[in-house]
């Protein structure tokens, strides 16, 4: 576990530029490839990428090599390690895997079960060269070769309008359209024809799809594009052209949403379109576009376009084996590109690139789907085998970690990229066809709907929803807290949307869409009158919001980079914010003036060796945070001065047993204060403090002597890393794993005097059960009305729970049947492992000692984060 995490940090302070320089190590002096030993790579690599230590790149090494070996069998550790070599190949194989068990735990793994499919009534008489989906409308787009455009119901599919498009440029019976894409923040299409045109439509418009400007003068003409909007700024755009001459070339838009072009003068056609000329993007009249290229696959066809936005970047493909695929890179400061080009045997007829990934999957003609990392294309770094025929498209599920390939032969086979094996195939139900069939794939996973073309046929696959579960988003949850003003749960989830849920019902109350853009939600928090709502996303910035969905701030915490934060701490004067450096990010309340708002200086400075992920807040001022090595740090939150560490009390019979445990789980994920610890507890040397991490390990600290008081194993340490939260009242602590099971533990009585060992004692566990399919990401205790003590668990499985503590479940949030809470009446010992006929009075007392326990975390100085 400390191995994989520090090559984790490590990869994580790595850019492209160092991925770059990594790939040109395993070249020799002729272009060859060629495998590097371990002092090879360790020097190699420290000298041309930097930022680590030669241990950290030796660990690297390890990990690689003891991997490959790992799947031969070999098991002489120490002897592959010291005689292994290491070749790109291998080094790519490794950093797929261990992305793979970075995602394992993070979604459901499921295999759709199609309905028959179903041909839809098509208008069109030539083939359909497109399928778009206007979220605007909730209605979906096709456009076939001739220019007949058709407008589809976005829930059954059926025909709403149909309408032909115009151009005056060529007689109807030349019009002959070669793709189509979505302009969605400027309201408009942009069709390319065999005219070497490309037309942008408005779509809004009263005339049905007037031409708004031509893009006329191309050398070759379009036969691909690609449209991608900035989602933090919506007037920033890049459509990507591919041409039949083998160029590549992106427009890239300033203020898309306001003006594409800028009017050079009155010139028009009968379309009474604007008349945009390719010379002039090019020599930079238009101040608000600007244009690169790339003539990388000359002289083969460009097949598909992908802007790749993460990465700034562009890639395509075609059936020319030296320039299979080619990824255009945008030079910083410079209008120029810096190309690779990939080679395969036979060539790539689709491309398609997973965001959250950052993994780039060709269809091959070599019957083959292989799988790129970006910043390493000397070689894939994964082949998926299975097809039988030439593989005509590729298409990846975003929210699932899934692909979907194929073939010319008709066969759609469904992969899961963790496993790397074909989890489901489909064939016998598409339509036969002729040999030259042109096949086009458009999936919308929210309405999970799949509709496939075959020339001008258009068939629709719908999978049959299991309604034994329900979903209370509709993408991975994260984060989870309760709102006692409003008497309401607010949860958030991987596709930036929060969802506001009546506690009393457990239905939806309103939900926000895509308040990060696409950046996925890390962690939530509110203020002390619970009226604002803090968002903390992977984009690296923290949105301040009432709950009418009204962004009042945005903090800059990530100084404008994408960091993982952790989370949110509000305090009396201060917010920090951590999760992906050694120091914290403060913001002081005091600049909350502006809309925008930067980061103040911690005053502490940087005290930790790891990144800082989780802190607790004890009033009047005593803060504490952890980190990723396993160190805790006491500090005044007044003078923001470092008081001490904290450090294990281990006599010379376990000391050993307590050092390999802080290797095995390093990382402390959370931290809280016990309530109701009295001085005299903590003054005698009793636990105050409780954190957890890594191989399913808690322990509880004495903050006043500074040392470790008791330890115990609440999951399954081969689970990894697990999530915790503590009962207001004291009383009850709540654990959870990453296959969806919560335990529930009594800690009223546990650890409350010191002992010369370590205490290793289970404290009283009272029930354990499972709410959830897949990996709890997120626990929260609170008070409901006063006199229910609730816990609140949020999944990768989309759910949201509910339930009593000590533990049972109310129900999920968003299911169809209403629930009332109330004191439950009984309680069913069953499903506990040490349920008895005492468990009803127990959970009284509980519900009755929440009467009496201190206030609600936003009564004090501090808010927790989560």
């Amino acid at each position: 576990m400390g191995t994989r995490m520090e090559v984790a940090q490590l990869e994580s302070r790595m850019n492209t530029e160092d991925y770059r320089k990594l790939q040109s190590l395993f070249l020799d002096s002729s272009g060859a490839s060629r495998s590097l030993s371990r002092t090879e790579f360790i020097n190699l690599v420290w000298s041309a990428v930097g930022h680590g230590s030669r241990e950290e790149y030796g660990l690297l090494f390890d990990s690689v090599v003891v991997t490959q070996e790992h799947r031969g069998l070999l098991l002489d550790i120490d002897a592959v390690k010291e005689e292994g070599r290491v070749d790109c190949g291998g080094l790519c194989s490794f950093l797929l895997l261990e992305l793979s068990d970075k995602v394992r735990n993070t979604r459901t793994i499921s295999v759709p079960c199609w309905k028959p499919p179903r041909t839809l009534s098509c208008p069109h008489r030539d083939p359909v060269q497109k399928v778009l989906y206007v979220q605007s409308s909730g209605r979906y787009l096709t456009v076939s070769r001739g220019g007949t455009v058709v407008l589809r119901d976005g829930e059954d599919a059926s025909l709403v309008h149909t309408h032909r498009l115009q151009n005056s440029t060529v007689a109807p019976k030349d019009l002959w359209v070669t793709d189509m894409v979505l302009l969605q923040n400027a309201h408009k299409i942009a069709v390319s024809f065999t005219s070497k045109e490309v037309c942008f439509y408005d779509i809004l418009s009263k005339q049905d799809f007037s031409c708004k400007y031509k893009l006329k003068g191309l050398k070759f003409t379009p036969w691909c594009l690609d449209y991608w909007v900035d989602p933090s700024h919506p007037d920033q755009a890049v459509l990507t052209i591919g041409d039949i001459g083998g160029q590549v070339s992106a427009l890239y838009f300033t203020s898309a949403q306001i003006s594409l072009f800028e009017r050079l003068g009155l010139r028009s056609d009968s379309d009474s379109a604007d008349i945009i000329l390719w010379d002039e993007l090019v020599k930079g009249k238009h101040r608000s576009c600007s244009t690169v290229t790339h003539k990388a696959h000359a002289p083969a066809w460009v097949r598909k376009v992908r802007y790749l936005g993460s990465l700034d970047a562009f890639v395509s493909c075609s059936t020319r084996p030296q320039s299979s695929m080619v990824i255009g890179w945008r030079e910083k400061e410079s209008r120029g590109l810096l190309v690779t080009s990939c080679f395969t045997k036979r060539g790539v007829w689709d491309v398609d690139h997973h965001y959250g990934l950052s993994l780039i999957a060709t269809a091959g003609l070599d019957h083959q789907v292989l799988l790129w990392n970006p910043y390493v294309t000397s070689e894939p770094v994964s082949t998926l085998s299975g097809h039988a025929s030439p593989v005509t498209a590729v298409l990846f599920m975003q929210t699932k970690q899934q692909l979907l390939s194929f073939s010319k032969d008709k066969v759609l086979c469904l992969w899961d990229l963790s496993s790397q094996l074909c989890v489901h195939r489909l064939a016998g139900v598409f339509p036969k066809t002729q040999e030259d069939t042109h096949t086009l794939m458009f999936l919308h996973e929210e309405h999970q709907h799949l509709l496939l073309s075959f020339n001008s046929l258009l068939l629709l696959l719908e999978t049959v929803k299991d309604e034994r579960r329900t979903s209370s988003h509709e993408h991975p949850v994260t984060c989870v807290l309760y709102n006692s003003l409003f008497r309401q749960v607010v949860s958030g989830d991987s596709a930036s949307s929060v969802i506001c849920w009546q506690a009393d019902t457990g239905q939806k109350v309103k939900q926000f869409h895509r308040c990060h853009g696409n950046a996925e939600i890390s962690t939530i928090a509110l203020d002390g009158t619970q009226t604002r709502l803090f968002t903390a996303a992977t984009d690296g910035e923290v949105k301040v919001w009432d709950f009418n969905g009204r962004c009042l701030h945005r903090m800059n915490a990530g100084l404008g980079r994408a960091v993982d934060i952790s989370q949110v701490l509000l305090l009396k004067r201060s917010i920090l914010v951590m999760g992906w450096e050694r120091l914290l990010t403060v913001f002081r309340l005091h600049s909350f003036s502006q809309s925008s708002v930067e980061p103040s200086e911690w005053k502490g400075g940087a005290q930790h060796r790891g990144d800082v992920l989780c802190a607790a807040f004890q009033p009047p001022q005593t803060l504490v945070t952890g980190s990723y090595d396993g160190e805790i740090i006491v500090w005044s939150s007044s003078t923001e001065k470092a008081l001490r560490k904290l450090r294990s009390r281990a006599g010379p019979d376990n000391y050993k047993k307590l050092q390999e445990d802080s290797e095995n789980c390093a990382a402390i994920t959370r931290l809280f204060f016990i309530p109701g610890r009295t001085s005299v507890t903590a003054a005698a040397g009793g636990a105050d403090l409780v954190s957890c991490g890594g191989s399913g390990v808690v322990r509880l600290w004495s903050i006043q002597h500074s040392c470790l008081v008791g330890q115990f194993t609440a999951h399954n340490r081969d689970l990894g890393s697990i999530v915790m939260t503590g009962s207001p009242c004291g009383k009850y602590l709540a654990t959870a794993d990453r296959e969806g099971t919560i335990k529930t533990w009594d800690i009223e009585n546990h650890c409350l005097k010191p002992d010369e060992r370590v205490n290793e004692d289970l404290p009283k566990l009272l029930r354990s059960f499972r709410p959830h399919l897949d990996h709890v990401t997120h626990l929260e205790t609170c008070m409901h009305d006063d006199r229910l003590l609730l816990l609140l668990s949020a999944s990768s499985d989309c759910s949201v729970a509910l339930s009593y503590l000590p533990g049972d479940t109310v129900g999920l949030f968003g299911q169809e049947v209403h629930w009332c809470l109330e004191r439950p009446r009984t309680l069913h010992p069953q499903r506990g492992p040490e349920g008895d006929q005492g468990d009803h009075e127990r959970h009284e007392d509980a519900t009755l000692e929440g009467r009496r326990s201190p206030p609600a975390p936003g009564e004090t100085d501090a808010e927790p984060g989560h």
